[in-house]
């Protein structure tokens, strides 16, 4: 299956939601163009939050695209980290917006991976009440997933991104030139919410993914444009329909019951949170098997995809009795019954519970033994 050509321009993608309507902009060496950024409101000063392994490579250059509209950018690094998503940190980015003497109209710009924007959104949702924030993803999970859609949270020792706010940037700049610079254990994490968006929504893509997923993996500037564009596009299509999520919005949630207690019951960190989606797919997909969604060359055939975008499709040893209690504490979650999401039949999914007997199973079947 050929690759698209790469576009000389940016592409645009737009999320429609009203007043709250945004663009994402696709493309390389957008983060040091000022022309990026003409369309975010114009204020006396803007906060670059960004952490201490990305803001080195970047915030200079996204300083000085800024310099323009803004009379002062200040910088703020966060530590790196999983770990570092909670409340602690969350209140440096208070204490630099009191700090600087912040008003409503300081914009904040996220420079970084997911927790870097999930926490950037969180401090602009609560700031004040809002202030301005924009996305500037450079990771690829982060470019195909958390930038988009508003969504922003912080960490509790009890569950993953369960303190937060549905809040919507001005803007995602995706720059391409970024995902360069991704180790590799980073680019195969956000390789996991690439492959997703087949399954829940498109085959088509899912086709594609499978027959340039080598090309991904090199890095190669066409494949990933492609593959960043649709994963937008998809996304957009979802949240536009549901921005908090009552309902369609779940489905892009595959595997992320299953990933999400495994980043909590290791300890935040251990895994990354792609590697956790990726193994939390393959038990989704054995779950759906059970349910009747999908039969077993299905299973095999996204195991093997996520195998060779270098992620793991076997998960740790917890226990299912600790898998259970984790994926209680869930945002799908209802009156204590567990919701997944699984694939009623290839390229469609939707929201169901499970008997405990029958996750067991699962369980049993894709996990270390004890």
């Amino acid at each position: 299956m050929p690759l698209p050509a790469p576009s000389a321009s940016p592409e645009r993608v737009d999320i429609q939601l009203g007043e709250r309507s945004y663009p994402i902009l696709i493309g390389a060496g957008l983060l040091d163009d000022p022309q990026s950024f003409a369309a975010v409101p114009a204020a006396a000063s803007a906060l670059v939050v960004s952490n201490t392994t990305v803001a080195p490579l970047y915030a200079k250059a996204l300083r000085q695209a800024l310099a323009g509209r803004f009379r002062t950018v200040h910088l703020l690094e966060l530590p790196d980290g999983e770990v570092h998503k909670n409340l602690r940190t969350l209140n440096l980015i208070f204490d630099a917006l009191l700090g600087h003497g912040s008003d409503r109209k300081t914009v904040l710009f996220a420079l970084g991976g997911g927790v870097v924007g999930d926490m950037t959104g969180f401090a602009a949702a609560s700031y004040m009440r809002g202030v301005p924030f924009v996305q500037v993803p450079t990771t690829l999970l982060a470019q195909v997933d958390s930038s988009v859609g508003g969504k922003t949270a912080i960490n509790h020792p009890l569950g993953k991104n369960m303190i937060g706010a549905f809040y919507q940037p001005q803007l995602v700049v995706c720059d391409l030139d970024t995902l360069q610079t991704l180790p590799p254990r980073e680019l195969s994490a956000g390789l996991a919410e690439v492959i997703k968006y087949g399954p829940i929504h498109d085959m088509a893509f899912f086709d594609w993914i499978e027959a340039n997923v080598d090309a991904l993996v090199a890095r190669e500037p066409a494949a990933l444009a492609y593959a960043v564009k649709r994963s937008c596009e998809i996304k957009a299509l979802v949240v536009g329909q549901d921005e908090r999520e009552t309902g369609l919005r779940a489905i892009l949630n595959f595997g992320h019951t299953f990933g999400h207690a495994v980043e909590s019951g290791l300890g935040y960190g251990e895994w990354l949170h792609g590697e956790a989606v990726g193994c939390g797919m393959v038990m989704a997909a054995h779950l759906s098997q059970r349910l009747g969604g999908v039969d077993a060359a299905f299973v095999e055939r996204l195991t093997r995809l996520i195998e060779r975008a270098g992620l793991p499709t076997v998960g740790p040893a917890l226990g299912a009795d600790r898998y259970l209690e984790l994926m209680r504490v869930d945002k799908k979650s209802e009156a204590g019954e567990i919701r997944f999401v699984v694939i009623d039949k290839p390229g469609s999914a939707a929201v169901s519970s499970a008997p405990d007997a029958l996750v067991r199973e699962v369980l049993a079947q894709c996990c270390r033994a004890e």
